[in-house]
């Protein structure tokens, strides 16, 4: 199969699909590797490293997925990129598809196959394909909450550990999945005092075992969650729904009753943001102020850190490749139900229920 890596063009990411590494182990499988000019240089990988895998490289975009016959991608297409996609094309990256109707008549109109990493699930609901970058957007958020949280940047001007003698910000994260865990670990590494809601109590449980009670957990409701923003420093949005747009648990009154100068990251952004107020960003222009209240909500957070989020997100993404590559897409979506599940839109027609949901 002739697998396609085109540059990323979104605002502000330097990620790509697939490292040298990657490219090399297709090509030792026997398949074709064409790579973009300069499609790894954000992320630290030269055209030569590409060659000497045995990939080829491509000057044009336009010439790389005509040639094509899987593209591999970071980020959804586009609209410079809807002009690529065709019928006999299969399209593997992150779509969010449910908070874009753009994108998802775009691709139905194109009779493309496009299946998208955050909706690969096992039998077991874990997501393998999103995990990585919800780690590092996880990771991720206090980090850049506590930036926000400098008088400079439009923020309350705490310090998120605090000094002794002075308590440290308080830091509520909504979503104890992948994202709310990895932010939960950094904020409490970083002195903050952590409060965490979910509506899973066994979750609840399993999180106040493994962080030894260093965090607060709330089981999540609208009183709850409006007790719990009121009182937040920083406030993280980590819901998620597979496929599905994510619910507006945070209200707009409820933003209205933050503290001024509070900050909000809504990792959540990329299925349409958990808070009323969110709208998405850019790494370019990454944050606004609505009710005197810091809004950060970059769609592409893992972009911040590419090196490390091409490496994590190849790791993941690789076997999957190799096995549509090697048995062909019917093939692959017969015998990996994973896979199968990762389907979100073929020959015009949308596959996935909770995309279809999203648009009635």
């Amino acid at each position: 199969m002739i697998v396609g890596v085109p540059r990323e063009i979104k605002d502000g990411e330097s990620r790509v699909a697939l490292t040298p590494a990657g490219a090399d182990a297709l090509v030792r499988a026997g398949h074709r590797v064409l790579v973009e000019t300069a499609a790894g240089l954000g992320s630290g990988f030269s055209d030569q490293e590409y060659r000497q895998a045995g990939a080829r490289i491509v000057r044009e975009a336009a010439r790389l997925w005509e040639r094509s016959q899987l593209v591999v991608k970071v980020k959804e297409p586009l609209p410079e990129e809807y002009c690529f996609l065709r019928p006999e094309l299969v399209l593997l990256t992150y779509l969010h598809l449910a908070s874009s109707r753009g994108l998802t008549e775009a691709l139905l109109r194109s009779g493309v196959t496009a299946l998208g990493y955050e909706t690969v699930q096992r039998a077991d609901g874990s997501l393998p394909l999103l995990i990585p970058m919800s780690e590092v957007a996880g990771k991720l958020a206090p980090q850049i909450g506590a930036h926000c949280l400098e008088k400079a940047q439009g923020g309350r001007g705490v310090l998120i550990s605090g000094v002794p003698g002075v308590p440290p910000a308080e830091v509520v994260i909504i979503g104890c999945g992948a994202v709310g865990v990895n932010a939960a670990k950094v904020a409490l590494g970083m002195g903050a005092s952590v409060t965490m809601l979910d509506i899973n109590h066994d979750r609840l449980k399993y999180l106040d075992d493994i962080l030894q009670d260093r965090v607060v957990t709330v089981y999540s409701n609208p009183y709850n969650i409006a007790r719990s923003v009121a009182y937040a420093d920083l406030l993280i949005g980590a819901v998620l729904i597979p496929g599905a747009r994510a619910p507006h648990l945070v209200a707009e009154e409820m933003v209205k009753g933050m503290k001024p100068g509070a900050v909000i990251v809504d990792v959540s952004v990329d299925q349409g943001g958990c808070v009323e107020t969110t709208r998405p960003t850019s790494h370019s222009d990454p944050t606004y102020v609505r009710h005197g209240i810091v809004h950060y909500a970059v769609p592409n957070m893992p972009g911040l850190v590419p090196r490390t989020s091409t490496f994590a997100l190849t790791n993941a993404t690789l076997p999957y490749i190799l096995f549509l590559a090697e048995r062909g897409l019917d093939a692959a979506l017969a015998e990996n139900a994973a896979l199968a599940a990762g389907l979100n839109v073929r020959a015009g027609e949308i596959t996935h229920p909770a995309v279809a949901q999203a648009f009635g």
